[in-house]
């Protein structure tokens, strides 16, 4: 029989609440997705993820930026342009990125089967 200690589950608890607070939502993730495959204009952006507004691209670049894992690039050029890249912290999330995928792979294949 196993000892449940309130304490050690809470102290296991909160840095995942902490890791999908930074990560929750329906765009977070896809947009740190679509950095992975290389350093994007805000346009490209909203082109390759379906749905989102610029509105709400707007939000969640911000948001990825304030918590590190997002990188906005201004260039001086004329007009002025503006790239958004992954930080080496943000590339740090390609490994849960990674299992989260496979592990939806195979949810999608058992929920659709039984």
């Amino acid at each position: 029989m196993q000892i449940h200690d309130k304490g050690e589950c809470k102290k296991n608890m909160l840095p995942v609440r902490d890791a999908l607070d930074i990560l929750s939502g329906k765009w977070k993730l896809p947009v740190i997705i679509a950095l992975t495959f290389g350093n994007k204009r805000f346009k490209e952006m909203q082109r390759e993820i379906d749905g989102i507004t610029a509105k709400m691209l707007s939000k969640e670049l911000k948001e990825l930026e304030m918590n590190q894992l997002v990188k906005r690039t201004v260039y001086d050029t004329l007009p002025v342009s503006v790239e958004y890249s992954l930080t080496s912290y943000g590339k740090s999330l390609e490994k849960v990125i990674s299992e989260l995928r496979a592990w939806g792979i195979q949810h999608r294949k058992k929920v659709m089967r039984g």
